[in-house]
């Protein structure tokens, strides 16, 4: 089969499209034929080696696969040849305590898909049957794949880790990528009144019609101001934040009393200054969000099924032009997300 492997770490890094063999599943694996993988944030991290897990070279990227099964190991009798399925991309024991209670985004022996083993920028791949979702009807595998990481990563933070109630005032950090667009269109469905950020003017377009009701320019040096300003100077109640460094030490001057803040990402930076006087006399939360549990990988394709989530699609590429799309995604060139489609 081809796959595109990296072979060096950098930015950019150095990959190559190969001829590889096949893989064989395992006990309890599946061979999933990739019909369609989405590049993330996560993958332009393992392409710099700037994750804090090592990265085994050659690997092959890409954790947001959607295909249809293509082969079964010994002891699978839950799925069959043809299925059309996702892969949930945090890969988890089942086992653990945090498992067993339905938590497997901290699952304790937890691996990342396309990180910790090889991923879905290649024909085929092999994972745990345990990781498969079923596809719902009316969701193809290019919505699968824009959907099921990003998605399903902004599901976690909005219905599980934070509470979003109807008439609470929401800010979406980055309304322009694969999470924050998701996030927009699931705070509006639960009835928010949404505030996006975004650096650019096509990109403060883009957010508008997800359900943003006003987006601030993120490029401004006092943006936090805009959001009082647009809030009565109440604040916001949750903050979608996944950027980091400076990005979240100004969130909480656009948070209300008993206000949340929820942050799954880094991008900018892993080491932040708070202070955390306004912090306890406002009440406020900081809370960390990880990947997604399998509710959240659910509900994320009901959804979408039903028309409540759409997937935001920048363009489609050919396993051939993998490469380009890192280079877009680099470049901060996207709205949306970019599909590989082996």
């Amino acid at each position: 089969m081809k796959a595109v492997q990296l072979t060096a770490h950098g930015s950019p890094g150095q990959f190559r499209l190969a001829d590889i063999p096949d893989p064989s599943p395992a006990h309890d694996e599946v061979v999933v034929a990739v019909r369609a993988c989405g590049l993330n944030r996560l993958d332009l991290w393992a392409e710099a080696g700037e994750l804090p897990v090592p990265v085994a070279l050659p690997r092959t990227l890409g954790s947001e696969i959607s295909g249809t099964v293509a082969a079964l190991g010994e002891d699978v009798d839950e799925w069959h040849t043809g299925d059309r399925v996702a892969v949930q991309s945090n890969l988890f024991c089942g086992t653990c305590e945090f498992c067993e209670r339905g938590e497997e985004s901290i699952c304790l022996n937890g691996q990342l898909l396309g990180v910790q083993r090889d991923g879905g920028f290649a024909e085929k791949v092999v994972v745990p049957a345990r990781s498969l979702m079923a596809l719902p009807e009316g969701v193809d595998f290019e919505s699968s794949a824009a959907l099921t990481l990003a998605g399903s990563t902004a599901m976690h933070m909005i219905t599980d880790r934070a509470e979003v109630r109807r008439g609470d005032w929401v800010l979406v950090i980055a309304g322009a990528s694969g999470v924050g667009s998701a996030a927009i269109q699931i705070a509006r469905e639960l009835g928010a009144r949404v505030i996006a950020t975004a650096s650019t003017a096509a990109k403060r377009e883009f957010c508008r019609p997800l359900g943003a009701e006003f987006v601030v320019d993120s490029s401004a040096e006092n943006w936090p101001a805009e959001v009082r300003r647009l809030t009565g100077k109440r604040g916001v109640d949750v903050v979608v934040e996944h950027v980091g460094g400076d990005t979240l030490e100004k969130v909480f001057g656009c948070l209300a009393r008993g206000g949340t803040v929820v942050t799954c990402g880094a991008t900018a930076g892993r080491e932040v200054t708070l202070n955390l006087w306004p912090i306890f006399v406002k009440q406020q939360r900081l809370i960390g969000s990880y990947g997604r549990n399998r509710a959240d990988l659910r509900a994320t394709l009901e959804w979408a099924a039903e028309g409540k989530l759409k997937p935001v699609i920048d363009r489609v590429l050919p396993l051939a032009q993998t490469t380009e799309g890192f280079r877009l995604l680099r470049e901060r060139a996207v709205l949306g997300k970019i599909v590989i489609t082996p």
